[in-house]
């Protein structure tokens, strides 16, 4: 077959082709069916978790290591600002000369009004409440007072403040009234508290406290306050902070006992010492 009549037949194979299609779509049409589209890839959906909002962590710890030093005494002051150095006391502590107390430069003093028993649950006040307050009154000391708690429930978180509020009815009270729940190992009864359940209780007795005309404060140590409580829902009140050593800590506390092996004047044996920051 010579060039010509092959590129001849070629045009009538392509026409013949092109003839067949058409006819193949007008059927399709003429029929009603419409191919179905080519299939889309779908991307699977992405939902996002939802997340509980969270509280801003309290402030922060304005003071450094370096911004505490001894005075003459022996004694934790704070170099940048203002501290008032105290102690804490309760029955523990039996005869003390409260005049020389003051005279070693001792501001302020906290006392223990009573306290809950690990235990039997049962509220006991501090035997020697009474006449520490009385001993330091006389001597020209501040005055606050604490509560040593064991409470398992907001019931009983109430009712340790109203009992603590009972005992300093009589009271002229210039430093914070504070809620101060410890872990106690062993057979206590709040050895199942957890986190949130001790985090409301506090609030619950510093929200009663100060409901009732008295500045609130709660006691804890560094462990506590990481494992058992969110201090981001504890800011409205006041933090006393348990840290033996150098201030090495992030947020902002009020008061710093620094020590539970202090020494002063008219107190035998040892003796918890405090820093306040009335700033």
């Amino acid at each position: 077959m010579d060039k010509e009549k092959r590129g001849l037949l070629i045009k009538i194979i392509a026409l013949g082709v092109s003839l067949a299609l058409l006819v193949l779509v007008a059927v399709i049409f003429s029929s009603g069916v419409t191919p179905p589209p080519p299939e889309e890839f779908t991307y699977p959906e992405i939902t996002q978790a939802t997340v509980a909002p969270t509280l801003p962590p309290p402030p922060r710890n304005p003071y450094m290591v370096g911004d505490f030093a001894q005075d003459e005494n022996g004694y934790l002051q704070l170099m940048i600002g203002e501290s008032w150095l105290g102690i804490d006391v309760s029955e523990h502590q039996e005869d003390i000369d409260w005049n020389a107390v003051a005279e070693a430069g001792v501001e302020f003093v906290m006392i223990r009004v009573g306290y809950r028993g690990y235990e039997s649950g049962m509220l006991m006040p501090d035997s020697m409440a009474q006449s520490h307050y009385e001993g330091a009154k006389a001597a020209g000391l501040k005055v606050g007072a604490y509560f040593f708690s064991q409470a398992v429930s907001a019931q009983e978180a109430e009712q340790e403040a109203a009992f603590t509020l009972e005992q300093i009815s009589s009271w002229q009270v210039d430093m914070p009234v504070v809620f101060d729940w410890e872990y106690v190992a062993g057979s206590a009864r709040t050895g199942e508290l957890t986190r949130e359940a001790l985090t409301h209780i506090t609030a619950v007795f510093c929200q009663k406290v100060q409901d009732s005309g008295y500045t609130p404060m709660f006691y804890f140590n560094q462990s506590q306050g990481e494992d058992m409580l969110n201090l981001s829902e504890l800011v409205d009140y006041p933090f006393w902070l348990a840290l033996y050593g150098d201030m090495d800590y992030p947020y902002q506390v009020k008061m710093w006992q620094y020590t539970n092996a202090g020494t002063v004047p008219g107190i035998p044996g040892d003796v918890d010492l405090n820093l306040y920051f009335p700033g």
